[in-house]
């Protein structure tokens, strides 16, 4: 693991130097790495879910479960990355001062960031993704029911940015999914500059407290909807509808 955060380090100018183009040309190779590919990841799903029958939920296993569409709407949220604005070099805010030095404020990359998520596979090609558009190295670590399924993800992502002469220590996943690799993830400081956690309560609540590394705190979700009085309720209706019916088992 050390070997692999020394490698992803070592890579963050490269990738925090890319330019637009590039980073949108790797991006449309990734996607079509992951269709042209689906055999190979329903099969790895196949064996995330036969090892994690009657020890997780049927919500847990409908999270997990993947298919031919679930795979295209993968590769397709890849590609709506591409048409998302480059967030990196955007100047915020600048002025002169009396002496003639001009100041900036520019948005640039963090640089390694870390994700802990669970047992949603759409997770790590969504976040690599995110990832590489603003210029970041992302370090995946992967919940173990779903670790067979992230990983030939991420070796597909890594061919992805092969093919667009990308250094492929871009996205890395970790291949020990116990909690020792979690908690050395929190405290690697010298390595990782933002630590994000995707998941339930326990895992937020496990980041926020040991972590010594920055970290985003994610929220739990908006579980209400709220109508107005006035408002169409032909429409409302159908936003409920699609946003707590569609698939109940999306967190």
């Amino acid at each position: 693991m050390k070997e692999m955060l020394e490698k992803a380090r070592n890579c963050t100018g490269e990738i925090s130097n890319l330019s637009t183009d590039k980073k949108n040309k790797a991006l449309k190779y990734m996607a079509q790495t992951l269709r042209d590919n689906k055999d190979l990841i329903l099969k790895n799903n196949e064996t995330d879910l036969l090892n994690a029958k009657d020890k997780i939920s049927e919500v847990m296993l409908d999270r997990l479960r993947l298919n031919e569409s679930r795979i295209e709407a993968m590769a397709k949220g890849i590609e709506e990355v591409i048409e998302l604005n480059d967030p990196v070099n955007i100047v915020l805010n600048e002025y002169q001062k009396e002496n003639g030095l001009l100041i900036k404020k520019v948005t640039v990359p963090f640089g390694v960031i870390a994700i802990i998520y669970e047992s949603r596979p759409n997770v790590t090609s969504d976040v690599a993704a995110l990832c590489l558009k603003s210029g970041n190295v992302s370090i995946l670590r992967s919940g173990k029911e779903a670790f067979n399924t992230s990983k030939i993800i991420v070796e597909l992502l890594k061919e992805g940015l092969i093919k667009a002469n990308i250094n492929p220590n871009a996205v890395n996943i970790v291949n020990d999914t116990t909690r020792e690799s979690a908690n050395l993830l929190m405290k690697a400081n010298e390595y990782i500059d933002l630590l994000i956690p995707r998941g339930g309560k326990n895992l937020i609540e496990n980041v926020v407290k040991n972590a010594t590394v920055p970290t985003i705190q994610t929220g739990q979700g908006i579980c209400h909807v709220y109508v107005h009085k006035d408002a169409d309720f032909n429409i409302a209706l159908k936003v409920i509808e699609n946003g707590k019916c569609s698939r109940p088992s999306v967190c």
